[in-house]
This record gives C-alpha cells, sequence and structure tokens, in this order.
C-alpha cells in the first residue's frame, strides 16, 4: 500500500494536477476569508468553511478523476490487479494518495486561524472543529469519486460525473423544501451532507456526525474493491 501511496502523491506533484488545484482551493478560501473576517471585522471562519464545501464538491473530482480512470486507458490496471498488494490495499492506497493532497489544501485554513491571531483571539475549537469536519466531508466526497472513477477510463467523465454528484449533494437541502411528500423529506434530510458538515461549522462535534461520514467513506471504498474484484475475474 506504501508503494501505490507514494506513487499516487508523486503523479499528482510531477503533473500540474497539485498545483491546479492547490490554487484554485487557496484563491476561494483566500476570498471568502477576506469578506467574511477582513472585510467584515470579524474573528469567526464559520462562514468561510460554510462557503467551501461547495468549491469541495468540485475540487475533489478533479483531484480523484485519474485514480483508476488513467490505469484502464493506459491499460496498467491490469498489472496493478495482479499485483502482490491486496485489492483493500490498492484502493485504500490510491484514496489516501487523494486524501492527503486534499488535507494540503485544508492546511491553509490554520494558516487563517494563525493571521486572526495576531489581531484576536482565535476560537480555536470551533476552527479545529470545523477542519476536522472538512477533512471528514472531504474523505468521504472522495471515496464516492475514487469509485466513479473505478467505473470509467476517461478521466473527463470521471471528472464530470463526479461534479455532477457533488452538485446533487449540495442541492440536497433545496430539493428538501421543494417535495410534500413526509418521508422523502426525511430521508433527503437523512442523507443531506450539508446538514452534518454544517454543526462542524459552528463548533458542534457530534457522534452522530462523525459515523455518518465515516460511513459513507467505508462504504465506497467498499464499492471500489467489489468493482476492481469483478474487474479481476472478468
Amino acid at each position: 500500500m506504501g508503494a501505490i501511496l507514494k506513487r499516487e502523491l508523486g503523479s499528482f506533484f510531477s503533473s500540474a494536477t497539485a498545483y491546479v488545484v492547490m490554487a484554485v482551493f487557496f484563491f476561494f478560501s483566500g476570498l471568502f476569508f477576506n469578506a467574511y473576517v477582513f472585510a467584515s471585522n470579524s474573528t469567526s471562519l464559520t462562514y468561510v468553511f460554510s462557503n467551501m464545501f461547495y468549491i469541495i464538491m468540485f475540487i475533489i473530482p478533479i483531484i480523484t478523476m485519474k485514480s483508476f480512470a488513467e490505469e484502464k486507458k493506459q491499460k496498467s490496471d491490469q498489472a496493478l490487479l495482479t499485483s502482490p498488494c491486496s485489492l483493500t490495499e490498492i484502493v485504500l492506497g490510491k484514496f489516501l494518495g487523494a486524501f492527503i493532497m486534499y488535507a494540503l489544501c485544508c492546511a491553509i485554513f490554520l494558516v487563517y486561524a494563525v493571521v486572526i491571531s495576531f489581531f484576536a483571539a482565535p476560537q480555536w475549537s470551533v476552527i479545529l472543529c470545523t477542519l476536522l469536519g472538512t477533512l471528514l466531508l472531504g474523505g468521504s466526497m472522495i471515496a464516492i469519486n475514487v469509485f466513479i472513477s473505478a467505473m470509467t477510463e476517461s478521466q473527463v467523465v470521471a471528472a464530470v460525473l463526479g461534479m455532477g454528484v457533488g452538485l446533487l449533494i449540495s442541492m440536497m437541502s433545496y430539493f428538501v423544501s421543494l417535495i410534500d411528500v413526509e418521508w422523502i423529506k426525511t430521508v433527503l434530510e437523512k442523507i443531506s451532507f450539508l446538514n452534518y458538515y454544517q454543526n462542524f461549522t459552528i463548533g458542534i462535534l457530534s457522534f452522530t456526525d462523525v459515523i455518518f461520514f465515516l460511513s459513507v467513506t467505508a462504504l465506497f471504498l467498499f464499492f471500489t474493491v467489489r468493482a476492481l474484484e469483478k474487474r479481476r475475474w472478468s
């Protein structure tokens, strides 16, 4: 798994992917930081994190689009699937590579907290809680998008489908307000990523929220392993 993780991280920084992703992430986070902290004379990063939810939905598919799609296109997936590593190790290696790339982007929020500390006492408990929520949200979205990448050999298709799923997830709360059927509204509320993420942004660390994101992550990693297993035997 370590070799796959190292190879995955190397592929990010040997191409433009890492630099483009980090540039976009830093640009929008800086934009929101300036608008909601400096311009508003505030010490709270709550609105910065809340707005970054939508950027994350579109950034992650770019990080994960080539996880397995590129392997299929270059026909190197057969060597990967017949390697001594188990399928679980292969999937975890790909997942952790993308997650570390994402975590490096999220590290900018700690820089913002340090900047705030020069002017006032930042709410460290809220900031760290929200950062945890952002990492958990990202982990679940990475798992979903790695699964999508495993289902196609086109990076473009993987990215577009991932962004479509991200858009659907980000609009889940909007759909709830449009539906009159009570049980459907309840189901949508229960699977709305934004509802669980918002608790973190106000400093509420709930066991239910943590379990939700970890469960989604584990479920889609399991789906990816099963998809690769099917491909190995086909």
